[in-house]
């Protein structure tokens, strides 16, 4: 018998690039998840709206590492998707969030065992926490000493105050980069552990009430409104404002975020309608006195 017939037939379609790596191998090298952080440091504020914030830009970082991962269409399609939700965070600090997602991807590349919502869960519950301390070590200490010193060189009148505040560029960098590769080095082994010890389900509510909460306290903080109306029931006028304050503080602002709710929930998201319902209902408020 001939070698020729002692020669398995591949099927067709399987040449040796499309045949997949061994579970215990990582599909991604370190060249892939440094490419990803490049692209993201240079385009992590470009894209921000009202509606998706940093979204447009975490999912243009995420690209090379998603074609890499799913090689069908529907595979792609639907993980790009997965990473056009909202999302909104310190650029720096919140790299920590992409090196556990670029895990968690590459995890559900291998496995198949990683739910879409696990994925959104952790995004959404990391991205309050991360920048409230990027913003609070990032912009308002490191920047403050670094442009303070540049200030003081440069007002007497040394050349090094003109560069040291490129100082706050280089370390600012070094830190994302070192918080990328740290988060996709925890996130491979974290991932692989909860998902062996079955916490996939506490991991998504966890993950969710932590949103949640950072998105009451965003409401509580961002959202103000108002009524300072009066009316004159007997030796000191009542104000409509105190009233509702002795039932309930941030009352009308709870209103405004039900409303927002509600709307989403029934109508659809069409942001620009309800930026423009704000607007108007803000304007002619304030025209009549009401707001």
């Amino acid at each position: 018998m001939s070698a020729e017939m002692n020669t398995p037939v591949q099927p067709a379609g399987t040449g040796a690039s499309d045949v997949r790596p061994e579970t215990n191998k990582p599909l991604l090298g370190k060249r892939d998840v440094n490419k990803s952080f490049l692209l993201w440091y240079l385009i992590c504020e470009v894209s921000n709206s009202y509606e998706r914030m940093q979204s447009l830009a975490f999912c243009a970082a995420m690209t090379p590492i998603l074609k890499k991962l799913y090689r069908t269409k529907e595979e792609l399609s639907e993980a790009l998707k997965r990473h056009l939700n909202f999302f909104n965070t310190q650029a720096i600090w919140g790299t920590l969030i992409h090196g556990i997602t670029i895990a968690m991807e590459e995890r559900k590349a291998k496995e198949k065992d990683v739910p879409d919502n696990a994925i959104t869960g952790v995004k959404t519950g990391l991205m309050g926490p991360m920048a409230g301390i990027g913003d609070t070590i990032d912009w308002g200490t490191l920047k403050a000493i670094i442009y303070a010193l540049g200030v003081s060189f440069a007002t007497s009148g040394s050349p090094l105050g003109a560069i040291i505040p490129f100082l706050f560029t280089i370390i600012t960098l070094a830190e994302g980069y070192m918080l990328w590769n740290l988060g996709y080095a925890l996130g491979r082994e974290s991932v692989k552990s909860i998902l062996q010890s079955g916490w996939v389900k506490e991991l998504i509510m966890g993950a969710s009430i932590l949103g949640l909460f950072m998105m009451g306290a965003l409401s509580a903080n961002f959202v103000k409104l108002t009524i300072p109306l009066e009316f004159q029931t007997g030796a000191e006028p009542l104000a409509v404002q105190n009233l509702l304050d002795s039932i309930a503080p941030g009352l009308l602002p709870l209103a405004v975020i039900f409303g927002i709710y509600w709307y989403l929930k029934n109508k659809g998201h069409k942001i620009n309608y309800i930026l423009l319902i704000l607007v108007a209902g803000s304007l002619i408020g304030s025209l009549i006195g009401l707001f």
